[in-house]
Parts: C-alpha cells; sequence; structure tokens
C-alpha cells in the first residue's frame, strides 16, 4: 500500500540553529529537517551549508532526516546540491522548495547524482505556476515521496490573506495530485508557534481535505500533528470490523455500526490497517 507513516509530521529547524538539532531529531517527528532556505539569510549560506553536516553525521534518532535547499533555480541551491554530494553521512530526504514543473527535479537528480542515489525527494510546492502544474510534478519521478504545500510563499504570491478559506483550492488541487500519483502530500505549518487550538483546527481541516500530515516550526507541534493524522482506537477497531464483515460475506456490501459499507469504506479501512493497524489490537 502506498499509504504509510512516511512523513505525518515534517519538523523544520534551521541549520544555523546547531543547539537545536537534537532536539529536533529526538522530536519523534516522522522527518526531522534541518533548513538552508528561508530561515539562513543571504550573507550565511556558506555557513549554514557547512553546519547542516552535523545534522546528518551526529547519531540517528526515530525520525528519518532531511534537508531543504535553496531553489534550484539559483546560484545558492546549486551549491547546496553540490555540497550534499560531499557531506559524510546522506540525508534521507531532501526538500525543494518553489517546485513549479518536474524540470525542477529533473535538475536535482542530475546534479545529486549517483551519490545520492537512495535520497528521496519532497517537493515544496507554493508558486501559481507549481499549483497548476502540480499533477505533472506528482508524477515526475519515483523518488519523489510527498509533495508539501508552502501557504506563506503562495498566498503571498496571488496577494490573499494567509488563512484557511482563501487557499482551499490550492489545497485541494496539492491532495488530488498527490493522491492520483500515490505519494504523501503534508500541509503547511501553523507559524503561531503558541495556539494550540488553531493548530488543532488546521491539522482537523487539513486531515478532512485529504493531507497524510503537517509541518511544524517547533517540536511543542508534533504531538499534536501526530494525534491529528493518526487515528484513534475507535477508529482502528471499526476499521478492523469493516474488513472482517466484508470478507465474511465475501467483499460484497456489509452493515457496520448501522451504516452500509461498499467497496469505497472496506478499501479505506484496509488502507487504515495497513497504515496503522499495529496499534492496539
Amino acid at each position: 500500500m502506498m499509504f504509510t507513516r512516511y512523513c505525518r509530521c515534517i519538523l523544520f529547524t534551521p541549520a544555523l540553529a546547531v543547539d537545536r538539532f537534537a532536539r529536533g531529531q529526538q522530536s519523534g517527528a516522522d522527518i526531522a529537517l534541518v533548513d538552508l532556505e528561508d530561515s539562513v539569510a543571504a550573507q550565511h549560506k556558506d555557513a549554514a551549508r557547512q553546519q547542516a553536516e552535523a545534522f546528518f553525521t551526529a547519531p540517528r534518532g526515530p525520525s528519518r532526516r532531511a534537508i531543504r535547499v535553496n531553489s534550484v533555480t539559483r546560484p545558492e541551491g546549486f551549491r547546496d546540491l553540490l555540497a550534499l554530494r560531499e557531506y559524510a553521512v546522506k540525508p534521507d530526504a531532501v526538500l525543494i522548495p518553489k517546485v513549479e514543473s518536474p524540470r525542477d527535479l529533473e535538475i536535482v537528480e542530475q546534479v545529486l547524482g549517483p551519490s545520492c542515489s537512495q535520497v528521496d525527494l519532497l517537493a515544496l510546492v507554493e508558486t501559481p505556476r507549481g499549483v497548476e502544474n502540480v499533477h505533472a510534478i506528482a508524477s515526475a519521478t519515483p523518488r519523489l515521496k510527498a509533495l508539501v504545500f508552502g501557504s506563506a510563499d503562495y498566498s503571498f504570491s496571488i496577494g490573499a490573506t494567509l488563512s484557511w478559506e482563501p487557499l482551499q483550492y490550492a489545497r485541494a488541487r496539492l491532495v488530488t495530485a498527490a493522491r492520483a500519483a500515490h505519494v504523501q502530500v503534508v500541509d503547511s505549518p501553523l507559524f503561531n508557534m503558541a495556539d494550540e487550538e488553531a493548530l488543532r483546527l488546521e491539522c482537523r481541516l487539513a486531515r478532512s481535505m485529504g493531507f497524510s500530515g503537517k509541518a511544524a516550526v517547533h517540536p511543542r507541534q508534533v504531538d499534536i500533528i501526530h494525534q491529528a493524522f493518526s487515528p484513534d482506537e475507535h477508529t482502528l477497531s471499526k476499521a478492523r470490523k469493516i474488513v472482517k464483515e466484508s470478507q465474511a460475506r465475501d467483499f460484497n456490501i456489509c452493515v457496520v455500526e448501522g451504516t452500509m459499507m461498499g467497496a469505497p469504506f472496506v478499501e479505506a479501512a484496509k488502507r487504515t490497517l495497513e497504515e496503522f493497524g499495529s496499534q492496539g489490537g
């Protein structure tokens, strides 16, 4: 099954914040990411590129380890990719910002070369052109594991407010493209780190739209996001009932808790159990 717990939460840590590397990697986030792009001023890019290597040479925690490079249409992005080729320990994944076409992913694959052939790719879609081309981006390469929505850049580029309603169209396009291509799709972070209720609300909205996870900008957000994008025991129990009742009726329509369950419900239940079935009995 293509739907996995690959990235319920991607936690961003600035590359210059070396003292926060360990906390990020021990946060429990599915992906702990060190950032070379927005959190690093232009005059500090070289230093950040060098310091980021320590993020990957440190002892591994429970998270996959990733890095966000600069845009590959800019010199700094090329310098980032060339530096990754020389890292003693390669990241598990590279997040590519401002992806606008399959060509951006092709450039990354070619520049990284054979030394990084096992590195996964994550595409950050955050421009109008990227949103319009998102279906082609999602199916561009087998190495692409997820689309990530960049709400801040996208809202600023179209002149919209950074709130939920104006960005529903873009979010819906990302979800549809990702699911059609069988890759994950991760929502933008909530930048107000102190507003837990707003985070819970955005998580509920994102999950209801079909997102598989949400990015985080602080470790305190990780548990809330993981809880929101993981089923509770009642949901798992119901999924088991649906699959069991369907099998008992030779995979024909069944009734569980008073609701008629056809093939789409059964497939959704199977997906839930394959993704999270190890939780509980």
